[in-house]
């Protein structure tokens, strides 16, 4: 049974999107090869990429941070192996951390464009706009 580029996105966002769902989970849905390419927003000032190790990281880190989260698909436009996709991501911080207070939801539109091979993602590269959050400092 083959999994199309579509069925393999959606899989690996419900996967992200999950608070709950663990790190193999995570590297079921990635190719060994994978490249994350993150755009520079609030969150990531100077953009970074990385692969499934730094992945990994940042999925554990966000599941440290975060009491809720969840990543709601709007769209896919599929072309071969290539998939666009836009979302919205929303997540509370469970704690204060940095200019963060905890309690304050963030909201992120994404457009996101991956590469899939063999079923897997193999290429993510995301441009997240963040709407405006309130600070620590602001409380």
């Amino acid at each position: 049974m083959s999994t199309s580029p579509a069925e393999a996105v959606r899989a690996y966002f419900a996967v992200v999107g999950d608070l709950d769902s663990s790190e193999s989970d995570l590297r079921a849905v990635l190719h060994p090869d994978v490249v994350f390419v993150e755009h520079p927003s609030p969150m990531s000032p100077h953009g970074r990429s990385h692969g499934v190790d730094g992945m990994v990281s940042g999925f554990l880190a966000g599941k440290s941070l975060l009491t809720d989260q969840g990543i709601e698909v709007h769209s896919l436009l599929v072309d071969g192996d290539r998939v666009a996709v836009q979302s919205t991501w929303t997540g509370v911080v469970g704690h204060d951390v940095g200019v963060l207070a905890g309690g304050t939801r963030l909201t992120a539109h994404m457009a996101g464009f991956l590469t899939v091979r063999d079923g897997l993602v193999v290429r993510h590269e995301t441009y997240d706009c963040y709407e405006p959050f309130g600070t620590a400092a602001e409380r």
